[in-house]
């Protein structure tokens, strides 16, 4: 397998240290405030249904039951936690895909020196919204056989031991794949050619996938890592992906 998880690894870390350049500020700073909003609404709307579902089963609940309210405390929050999590992410890659276009294009141009020819301006990428929109269909078509796949492996004994590696392995793949696609359809290039491009350098996309799938589980630091995880792709791409105009790409 070609490319190295090391110097994939390093891809988010050297991204991270480009968002306080001048030219990437922007496009960083706005996003980010929108996600910290999206999040912290949805934080306030699940803690208003947690209390209502709280005091309803408390209600519903004999007196010398009472202490259950420790454990379903933890429970129920834990898993609103989980699904505020969830539902920000999914909304928040929508909504910062115009902002995510723009900044791996301001970040290859500052990378390679060489403007790159993509939409002029936040009004012109806001245009591209639907077709972010299927290219995010398309994704999510190809990952859920996969998952399922994986699903099926954990539930079957002897190979559950395993589910653990595949499941990280397979948020891996699918972050590589997620990040790469920014700076790629700037290119204007298809999904299909996503897929071959990260698979031309595997273990170099793994290394970058895995770190930001690890990063991205750490709360508060999740709200950085979005930006920073498309200017690490952006150098994947241009370091490690992209081909020679003699090579298909």
């Amino acid at each position: 397998m070609r490319g190295d998880v090391n110097t994939g690894t390093r891809y988010l870390f050297r991204g991270a240290r480009m968002l306080g350049h001048p030219s990437l500020r922007l496009f960083v700073i706005v996003p980010l405030t929108v996600n910290i909003l999206i999040f912290g609404s949805l934080l306030t709307v699940g803690y208003g249904y947690v209390t209502e579902l709280m005091d309803w089963l408390l209600g519903k609940l004999p007196g010398w039951l009472g202490f259950i309210e420790w454990i379903l405390w933890p429970l129920i929050a834990l898993t609103t936690l989980l699904i505020s999590g969830y539902l920000f992410s999914a909304v928040a890659m929508i909504i910062a895909s115009p902002f995510n276009g723009l900044l791996a294009e301001k970040a290859e141009e500052l990378i390679t020196g060489r403007k790159v020819d993509g939409p002029e301006g936040l009004v012109a990428a806001l245009m591209l919204v639907p077709r972010g929109i299927v290219r995010e269909i398309l994704k999510l078509v190809y990952y859920l056989p996969m998952a399922l796949v994986v699903l099926l492996l954990s539930i079957i004994p002897g190979f559950n031991a395993l589910a653990p590696a595949l499941w990280f392995l397979l948020g891996a793949w699918m972050m590589s794949i997620q990040y790469v696609d920014y700076p790629m359809d700037n290119h204007e290039l298809g999904f299909g050619d996503v897929k071959e491009a990260v698979r031309s350098r595997r273990l170099s996309s793994l290394g970058f996938g895995g770190v930001v799938a690890l990063c991205s589980g750490i709360p508060l630091l999740n709200f950085f890592v979005m930006p920073a995880a498309v200017v690490g792709a952006t150098l994947l791409w241009c370091e490690e992906l992209r081909r020679e105009p003699s090579g298909g790409y």
